[in-house]
Parts: structure tokens; C-alpha cells; sequence
């Protein structure tokens, strides 16, 4: 028999987390039709996988490619490390609901959340759309290269309904209510996934005030959460002030308790063990309940990459006269000037980097980036100097000069416990993602989120079995979304596909380029040992480098429950 496509000899993990068999997979349209032996079958095109794995494509629960998808449909970085079904409308912030009036607002309140340029959002989308469907039909419209899954967001809805009220502690009248209730209604009807909200303190409008629905009541959200269920079902996404946690608990249960399912995006922090402990019997308690709960978490410690590429180390007149050089070339031009570098660790030394050195790691000089996540090998900043007999800015400025200004430095807000991090991410209900891709371009690029799954969590520190991480970044994600006929390899379902080796796996190191609407300049990072990654039945990317296609569609059907 001919197929379109065979992947032949590759050890198959179908993403149920059993393990691995040699076999051929056959794909003919968009779909898988046979797994085993396919010897005497011959095919269109054929895809050596020996010596390889194959997997189901992965799926992204948290990004937010909702503007980047408008000029890049290939949606890089993501595309480059397996994914091959996006998540977008993360954290309440989203295009949709909107009225001409409002477009600049989102775009700004985008910009100021999640770092995407407001011009690049304004100028680079068709903005023709009012409702969250309209948005999704526009999606299907810029062909995309992934499948896109849409969240209908909070900030945007509340503004839309209440304008500036929304941005206040004020609850919504009971007519309010309802309008976004219907609202979510309707979005779920027309193929958004759910909705998503965002309470963590951090996410401010340009203004300095919270984003609309950070002080929301738990009546708003049960209200819209009673509207989605009566569509059908939907997910409940939400960012959370876990500075009040027993009420972003309550208000967590109150909304599982309508029937949605609710996914938390979140990492430990500096948590103890014995926090992800608690952690798990919650998560178990609310599964116990009937509560359908999970949550998602970064891969490794990180926010903010520093350096010469963008975001300079200090923060001093000196560093800003150095950041407001156009090129990297340039700077590193003037911090070989002798009188330029003495002011350079001058004003360092006096003020200091602007966030801890002790939280403070290279990515080293190598041509692969040392994320240092194990507590043995570790180093930071303040260690290396201190070793050096160094300032920590001293230390900083001779390695920059060393790598010609390469070499970055990775800031660890978050996850600095990794010894925890390693204990959350095995939890039954956690799933290891929370790359925020296409958001805080110029600060950070976590897309490789996947990839280093796999690569170090899987195979360098043997924390997790290569099909049981395989198993969460496929078929546990896809059941979290409820999608139909993806995130396994099986007959009949879709043909959303990896082909890999494993021993090669690896993320490039960062690079900054300018690629966005005006000019606009974006951290990227690419990734190797992916041989091939199939999006419906369609090579999308083929050792590390697009193929033009672009079959990805708007996934709006769901299987709730």
C-alpha cells in the first residue's frame, strides 16, 4: 500500500507513557492509519527515524503568541523545539473582546505585561474583530504553522464591559456580570477553550495600575465559570497572588466547582520541599472532590536575561549611555575603552548589579548554554567573583569582553529551589512548560521549555523516564485542553508528530535579532537534534529549519470532562 508519509524505524513512545517499540508510522492526509511493521508499504515520502524516537507533537499550555502569530506564522521560537499545538490567551490579556475604541488600550496593556510592542501589535495584526470568535476566525485566516488553541481573556473582557471601573476593586454590577458571563458564553461557543485571568501583582497596566480583574470577586468568576459550563465546558487559566493563597485556593475550587476544569500557572520559588508536599496532597484532595485542577511550571530557574545584547547588568548613567548604543558591536567597542570600562565598574561597584549576584548565573562561553540547575555544579556571579577575588560587575565586564559581548547572564527570579522545582515537576498534576512564549521578547525566551525537558530533566539528571515526560508534554496536556484525536500516536488520530534523537537534543544559545514589525528586536533560540516535526500530516520543520509549510488550523472542538 503507498502512504503519503512513512516514519521508518523509529523506537515509537505513543504518549500513553508505556514504553517504547520499533515501528513505522504511516500518515496519509492529516492523519496517522498504521503503527508496526510496515516493510513492503512504500510512500510518497519516507523519514529514516532509526536510531530515533517518535513522538506526538508537543503540546504548549502557556504562551502568549497572540500578536507574534499576526507576522509570524511560523510561531519561532516554539516551532523550533517540537511543539506543534500553541495555547494562546495566557493570563487574562488578550485582543478580544474589543471595539475600535479600545485596540490601542489592549495593545498597551499587552506591551506593558508581557514586553510585545504595542506598534508592532498595533501594525502588525488585521485587528478585524470585535468578538473572541471573530479573533479566532482571523487566526485561521494568517495560516498559521501550528495548531492554536484560544483563552478568552479576563483583562480584555472586563475592560470592555466596565472601562475604567475594571481596573478598580469595584465589583461589577449584577448586569456587568451577566454581560461577561454571556460574553464567555459565547466565546465558547464560537471555539475558545475558556478563559484565563491573571491576579499576581506584577501584571500592571501602563499606568501602574493592576490589570483589570487582579481584584476581582470569586462571584465574577463563578458566574462566567456557570456560562461556560452551560456552553458546553470550558478551562479556567489564571495566574495567581499566592500571597493570599487560601482565598486564590477558594476561588480556584469555587470555579472547578461549576464543572470547569482549572489549570495554574506557577512555579515554587524559594519553597521548601515540604510546600510541594501540601501541594500534592491538594492537588490530590481537589481530584478527590471531583475537581479537575492542574497546573503547569517552568523547566528551570529564570526571568530576565542580562548582558550587552539588551538588558545591561546595572543600572547606573554610565550602563544607559553603554544601552543606548545601537548594536552589540558598539558596545563592546566602547567597553574596550579603557576610561569607558573604569567608569563602567566605577558606577558598578557603587551601586551594584541591579538584581542580586548571588542570583545571578552564567550561561557560560560555550556554544551551548549552562543553565547550572544542579546545586553541585553551580555557579553564580557572586560565587565566580568572590572566587576571582573580584567585584561581581569587574567579574561581569572581563567576561563580557571575553565572549566580544555573547555571552548572557540568567536572572532567577523564580524556581530558585531546585531541589523543589524537581519534586513539583514529578507531581501526578503538574505538567513542565510555562515558556510564555512569544511574550517578554526582550528580556527572556523560555520556548525551549520542551527541549530542555527532555534534555536534561529526562535524560541528564534521569529525573523522569523519557515516556513519562513524553506522556506529559503530549497526551496529559491534551487532555487538559480536552482536545480530540491528538497527543498520541495511534490509527485515526491526528498525524502531529516528532522524530528526534535523543542523545543530540539540545537548545541553542539565545540570540537577540530584529525581526519584528519596525524593527523591533526579540530574543530567539533554536534547538538541535529534532529531525522532523509533522503538524497534520505536513513536515513543518526539518532539522531545524522551516519547511514553508503552514497546516496548522484553529482547534475549536472540545472534550470536556
Amino acid at each position: 500500500m503507498a502512504h503519503d508519509l512513512i516514519i521508518r524505524g523509529g523506537t515509537v513512545l505513543d504518549g500513553t507513557g508505556a514504553e517504547g517499540v520499533v515501528a513505522d508510522v504511516a500518515v496519509d492526509g492529516d492523519r496517522i492509519t498504521a503503527v508496526g511493521e510496515l516493510a513492503d508499504a512504500t510512500a510518497e515520502r519516507v523519514i529514516d527515524a532509526a536510531g530515533k524516537v517518535v513522538t506526538p507533537g508537543f503540546i504548549d499550555l502557556h504562551t502568549h503568541l497572540d500578536a507574534q502569530i499576526g507576522w509570524d506564522p511560523m510561531l519561532t521560537s516554539s516551532s523550533w523545539h517540537g511543539v506543534t499545538t500553541v495555547l494562546m490567551g495566557n493570563c487574562g490579556v488578550t485582543f478580544a473582546p474589543v471595539s475600535p475604541a479600545n485596540r490601542a488600550y489592549l495593545a498597551e496593556m499587552m506591551e506593558s505585561v508581557e514586553d510585545i510592542p504595542a506598534d508592532a501589535i498595533l501594525g502588525g495584526l488585521p485587528w478585524s474583530w470585535s468578538t473572541y470568535g471573530e479573533y479566532l476566525d482571523a487566526v485561521q485566516e494568517m495560516r498559521p504553522a501550528l495548531n492554536v488553541v484560544g483563552l478568552m481573556g479576563q483583562c480584555a473582557t472586563r475592560y470592555h464591559v466596565m472601562g475604567e471601573r475594571s481596573l478598580t476593586d469595584e465589583a461589577p454590577t449584577e448586569a456587568e456580570t451577566a454581560q461577561m458571563a454571556d460574553l464567555a458564553r459565547q466565546a465558547i461557543a464560537d471555539g475558545a477553550v475558556g478563559f484565563s485571568t491573571s491576579r499576581i501583582l506584577l501584571h500592571k497596566v501602563p499606568d501602574g495600575r493592576h490589570v483589570p480583574g487582579t481584584h476581582a470577586p470569586i462571584e465574577e468568576y463563578v458566574a462566567i465559570g456557570q456560562a461556560m459550563a452551560e456552553a458546553g465546558g470550558g478551562l479556567f487559566q489564571g495566574v495567581f497572588d499566592m500571597t493570599k493563597a487560601a482565598h486564590e485556593y477558594q476561588l480556584m475550587d469555587a470555579v472547578a466547582d461549576t464543572g470547569c476544569d482549572v489549570l495554574f500557572s506557577g512555579g515554587v520559588g524559594d519553597a521548601p520541599p515540604e510546600v510541594v508536599e501540601r501541594a500534592g496532597r491538594r492537588f490530590a484532595a481537589q481530584a478527590e472532590a471531583g475537581r479537575r485542577v492542574s497546573a503547569i511550571c517552568q523547566t528551570r530557574p529564570g526571568g530576565v536575561l542580562v548582558g550587552l545584547r539588551q538588558m545591561m547588568p546595572v543600572f547606573s548613567p554610565a550602563w544607559g549611555r553603554l544601552a543606548s548604543l545601537p548594536t552589540t558591536e558598539a558596545r563592546v567597542g566602547a567597553m574596550s575603552d579603557a576610561a569607558t570600562r573604569a567608569e563602567l565598574i566605577e558606577e558598578g561597584r557603587a551601586v551594584g548589579t541591579w538584581y542580586d549576584a548571588a542570583h545571578i548565573h552564567p550561561l557560560g562561553l560555550g556554544e551551548r548554554p549552562d543553565y547550572s540547575v544542579d546545586d553541585a555544579s553551580r555557579r553564580s556571579v557572586a560565587d565566580l567573583a568572590e572566587e576571582a577575588g573580584l567585584h561581581p560587575v569587574e567579574l561581569m565586564v572581563e567576561r563580557l569582553l571575553e565572549s566580544h559581548g555573547r555571552e548572557l547572564y540568567n536572572v532567577w527570579f523564580f524556581n530558585r529551589r531546585t531541589d523543589s522545582l524537581a519534586d513539583y515537576l514529578a507531581l501526578d498534576q503538574v505538567v513542565p512548560g510555562l515558556g510564555d512564549a512569544g511574550a517578554h521578547v526582550g528580556q527572556i525566551c523560555d520556548a525551549d521549555a520542551t527541549t530542555f525537558a527532555l534534555s536534561y530533566w529526562a535524560r541528564d539528571r534521569g529525573q523522569f523516564t523519557l515516556p513519562e515526560m513524553v506522556r506529559k508534554l503530549t497526551s496529559q496536556s491534551a487532555g487538559i485542553l480536552g482536545l480530540r484525536e491528538r497527543g498520541r500516536i495511534e490509527p485515526g488520530w491526528y498525524a502531529d508528530l516528532n522524530v528526534f534523537d535523543h542523545q543530540r537534543l539540545a537548545s541553542r544559545y539565545p540570540d537577540y535579532v530584529y525581526d519584528f514589525p519596525g524593527g523591533k528586536g526579540r530574543f530567539i533560540v533554536r534547538s538541535d537534534g529534532y529531525a522532523a516535526t509533522v503538524v497534520n500530516g505536513a513536515v513543518v520543520v526539518e532539522e531545524g529549519e522551516h519547511t514553508g509549510a503552514r497546516p496548522g488550523t484553529v482547534l475549536r472542538e472540545f472534550d470536556r470532562g
